[in-house]
């Protein structure tokens, strides 16, 4: 039997690519599909989106080769402050402090836009041979024997592969062809997105700012700029979205204080409905899937991409030890162990994510000063404080190799 590749990708958004430059330069040849023109995303302006990337992603990045390409364009996350309160009243007195100074391998995490984290990868699969990129099509069936995986593509196309990895997001067509369900929720919650240039320097920290309808997270990007995810009632965030762009600023500058001084809105503004989407299974048959396409989770700690890139460097690890043993790698017995790294993890995850939300994203008197006294508490426990500052690095748990 031929194969037109040892692994295909379905999915080119950032997990894809991650992926198949780790399995590439372990020795697979790989075919990423994407359904998005590649020119279109590389040649993107500055639109303010941006991700925090944990110093366990950072080290991923440099493992494949693509991190000294855009670390002139990241942020460093210094400072971290966590924070709860109401719209135009300030912070309570009580709020945690993360400072990088107290854990010895250096910032937390870095903030990069997206634009440039895409051209780098786009840059990287071009430059090698093992990789190849196809861009304006989408895998739109699959069928599996014993041997391999068929994908149809979009443009009728078919390409033959020993594995498929579903990198195409929350509703991964990967997935669902493969028969595996989701459980999940919406939270009620959508999430308004933009960035703003500001009078004061940030000094890299970055500040959550926890409110009855959702938190405000403030993210530094280099120069005297933010990135803004701000979560609002599905109904608020409606309205204010459709506001002006000097009503939606007049909205935001009573949530956002004047710590930085003068605001101003830069680039466009996006929404995101909000929710919690888990697939049951991250494996079928001759299929993984890998990021939002098996977990999709709030933004409240920034740890959507962070995890998904864990997934990929478990992955790429999985796969790789298998081939040198001689085993058929895309085997239920060898899927079955990624499986195994990294459900628990992520489900952990996921649930922090989900009761964090649910216990800030609310007025309850109660339920503020059990909060409020907790994060006290935690902000004077050093050893406390630690973990919680390995765990925003993403250092806890099992690191695969490409993230120690």
């Amino acid at each position: 039997m031929t194969f037109d590749s040892d692994i295909l990708i379905a999915g080119g958004g950032l997990n894809g690519p991650a992926l198949a430059l780790a399995l590439a330069q372990a020795g697979f040849d790989v075919t990423v599909v994407d359904a998005r023109p590649a020119p279109e995303r590389a040649g993107s302006n500055f639109d303010g989106r941006g991700y925090a990337l944990a110093l366990a992603s950072k080290r991923l990045l440099a493992a494949i080769g693509v991190w000294d390409k855009v670390a002139e364009q990241s942020e460093p996350m210094r400072d971290i402050k966590v924070s709860d309160g109401r719209a135009g009243e300030g912070p309570a007195p009580f709020f945690l402090h993360f400072d990088h100074t107290e854990i010895e391998e250096g910032p937390m995490g870095f903030m990069l836009e997206d634009r440039f984290l895409y051209r780098v990868f786009l840059e990287a699969m071009e430059a090698e041979p093992r990789i190849t990129l196809i861009s304006g099509t989408s895998v739109t069936d699959q069928a599996v024997d014993t041997s391999g995986v068929t994908a149809t593509f979009s443009d009728g196309r078919t390409h033959r592969a020993r594995l498929l990895v579903g990198c195409d997001g929350r509703q991964t067509g990967v997935g669902k062809r493969a028969g595996i369900k989701r459980t999940g929720w919406g939270y009620g919650q959508t999430a308004l997105v933009c960035a703003i240039k500001h009078e004061l320097p940030h000094n890299g920290v970055a500040h959550q700012f926890f409110m009855p309808p959702g938190p405000l997270a403030i993210l530094p990007l280099p120069g005297n700029m933010c990135s803004i995810v701000w979560s609002e009632t599905d109904d608020n965030a409606a309205a204010i979205h459709a506001l002006s762009d000097e009503d939606y600023m007049a909205v935001l500058r009573p949530r956002f204080g004047d710590f930085l001084g003068e605001i101003e809105l830069t680039g466009n503004r996006f929404t995101y409905p909000l929710s919690l989407s888990v697939a049951n299974e991250f494996i079928a048959e001759r299929v993984a899937l890998v990021g939002d396409a098996a977990h999709g989770m709030h933004p409240i700690a920034g740890q959507g991409l962070n995890a998904g890139l864990r997934d990929v460097a478990a992955l790429a690890q999985i796969l790789t030890e298998a081939q040198q043993r001689g085993e058929d790698f895309a085997s239920e017995l060898v899927l079955a162990r990624y499986q195994e790294w990294r459900r628990f993890d992520t489900a952990t995850l996921v649930a922090a994510t989900d009761l964090t939300n649910k216990l800030f994203s609310n007025d309850n008197p109660l339920l503020r000063a059990a909060r409020d006294v907790g994060m006290g508490l935690v902000g004077a426990m050093p050893g406390l404080r630690r973990t919680f500052m390995r765990e925003a690095a993403g250092l806890n748990g099992e690191l695969p190799k490409l993230m120690r």
